[in-house]
């Protein structure tokens, strides 16, 4: 059984965990939960049932995710987990001397030129094919109802959709961005908390893809349309880049900590940052929960492990230093060796050479899955292809016009990838899945939930209300409302320097489900910084 008191609620929180037996699933929004939940009691299993509610997520928290993004899986059954990494590739024409050329000095965070080959749709379809029970088309249904009939915007999504539109209004738009705004803000004006709306357009690709096995995004008409339309702005990515794209299985990554089995995607994905962190914890001593020692320690930590990460992580083919290297024991005692009593800027080591949305879900008999999916800062790239809802991702941005770096463009190749769902196991055995979306943040909730869960002895919503901090850059260390000011004020004369986030949605948005081996109970923790919901059964 995970180490934790179910009945101790920190900080008078008494938010109270979720308990079912036949199936579980957990999310950042109450209707996409229940979309979940409704196919699992179809005869569904936990792989259909996250599948849906991912699908059910493009419509109703577009401003996180989409057709148009990326999706990565950790899936237990039978016994064993599996990774499934559906990241998408650079175009074949995106190459450093012609991104160069268009007077970029650094690759472009928004626009036409950071497209890469969007994943998620041929990731489903990997997913159903290999674990699912019910006909592929069935998951699409309710997506397709809440696109076609529509549905209330929610607080978050509300609070997301201002966001979003505050930041493309602030931009020098060009014309690529112009369906942004036909698309998500047609009445000329973003959603607000409590509209009711549609996205007919949506539903129509949706159903395409249903009713062809995303053959349709790929190699057909929805590929067509993509290709006239980035054609037309002067992007990179063409049809031929779409029809090479497959989703790869991949075997999972893990480091054991203080007894639990912690898993993660292999790199191109970040999720190797949380396990060397975790990999440097563990040899350090556990001061107590609210000590600054303890704080100290995890932000130091998490600094040398993302030093390395933006040093040495890519895709895996390109990588100069293997995994095991960077997940060695030796390395993890040296790295650990340099944290001292002072916050110290962070350098990379040298290793021996060798805005997202989360879904855990669970069915009765078993199976699990850890399901995280995006389009990368919010929208995207901020194209969306006309009349059909698809938001493209721009992923490319975080590639290095350095030819020397790791994570230099090169066509074909897959960047530094930040989405990761995370996985816990024990001597053999599922404890469950869980995860923390938001670009960076994503590691550095990984760790903080461990270690409240494993070190701190908290049940799942009481591991994710504590409050959170987040490494930036350098010293900077951003703190969210909530966060002890007698700690703050301890880890500034530390050498940090603190910086008070007055917004909760910075610091990630999670879920976990744990499952009892002995009696099969699970148990749901959800956040209270999102629309978050768990549809129980």
């Amino acid at each position: 059984m995970v180490a934790f008191d179910p009945h101790y609620y920190p900080n008078a929180s008494r938010r109270t965990c979720t308990y079912a037996s036949r199936g579980m699933v957990a999310t950042s929004q109450p209707l996409a939960a229940q979309a979940g939940l409704d196919i699992l009691k179809r005869g569904g299993n936990a792989v259909d049932a996250a599948i849906a509610t991912a699908i059910s997520l493009t419509v109703l928290e577009p401003t996180s995710n989409g057709i148009g993004g990326d999706l990565y899986a950790l899936v237990w059954m039978g016994g064993q987990l599996h990774g499934l990494n559906g990241s998408g590739t650079a175009p074949q024409a995106l190459a450093i001397d012609a991104v160069k050329a268009r007077g970029y000095e650094a690759m472009p965070m928004y626009g036409i030129v950071p497209l890469t080959v969007p994943g998620a749709p041929a990731a489903w379809v990997e997913l159903s094919c290999r674990f699912g029970k019910l006909p592929f088309a069935a998951l699409f249904e309710p997506a397709i109802e809440y696109a076609e009939r529509g549905f209330p915007v929610s607080v978050t999504l509300g609070a997301l959709y201002e966001y979003e539109f505050t930041k493309f209004n602030k931009m020098q738009k060009g014309p690529e961005f112009e369906h942004l705004y036909t698309t998500f803000a047609p009445d000329g004006r973003y959603p607000r908390t409590g509209d009711y709306i549609r996205y007919p357009d949506h539903a129509a690709t949706l159903r395409k893809i249903a009713e062809t096995r995303s053959e349709a995004f790929y190699r057909g008409e929805l590929a067509e349309r993509i290709d006239a339309y980035i054609r037309e702005k002067g992007g990179f990515l063409t049809a031929a880049d779409l029809a090479g794209y497959k989703p790869e299985w991949v075997e999972p990554i893990k480091v054991n900590y203080k007894g639990y089995d912690i898993w993660e995607i292999p790199p191109n994905g970040q999720g190797i940052v949380a396990l060397m962190a975790l990999n440097m914890l563990k040899r350090l001593p556990v001061t107590g929960r609210d000590d600054v020692e303890q704080y100290h320690r995890q932000i130091e930590a998490m600094k040398l492990a993302f030093t390395d990460g933006f040093e040495h992580v890519t895709d895996a083919p390109s990588m100069r230093v293997s995994t095991d290297s960077l997940l060695a024991d030796a390395y993890a005692e040296e790295r650990a060796s340099t944290i001292g009593d002072m916050a110290l800027e962070p350098k990379p080591g040298q290793p021996p050479k060798g805005g997202t949305v989360y879904v855990a879900a669970a069915d009765g008999d078993g199976g699990m899955v850890s399901l995280i999916q995006s389009n990368y800062m919010g929208f995207g790239s901020g194209v969306v292809i006309p009349g059909t809802g698809i938001a493209m991702q721009n992923r490319a941005a975080d590639f290095s016009l350095d030819a020397e770096k790791a994570n230099a463009l090169v066509a074909g190749k897959k960047s530094y990838h930040t989405i990761i769902p995370g996985f816990m196991t024990k001597d053999g055995e599922a404890v469950g899945p869980f995860g923390v979306m938001g670009g960076f943040m994503q590691p550095q909730g990984h760790v903080q939930l461990v270690m409240n869960t494993i070190d701190f002895h908290l049940n799942p919503q009481a591991a994710l209300d504590a409050p959170r901090w987040q490494w930036k850059l350098g010293k900077t260390v951003e703190l969210e409302p909530g966060f002890p000011d007698h700690i703050a004020q301890a880890l500034q004369r530390k050498g940090h320097q603190i910086v008070r986030n007055p917004s909760s949605l910075s610091f990630g948005r999670g879920q976990i489900i744990w499952r009892d081996p002995v009696s099969g109970v699970l148990m749901g923790g959800t956040e209270q910084r999102t629309d978050g919901h768990i549809a129980a059964w």
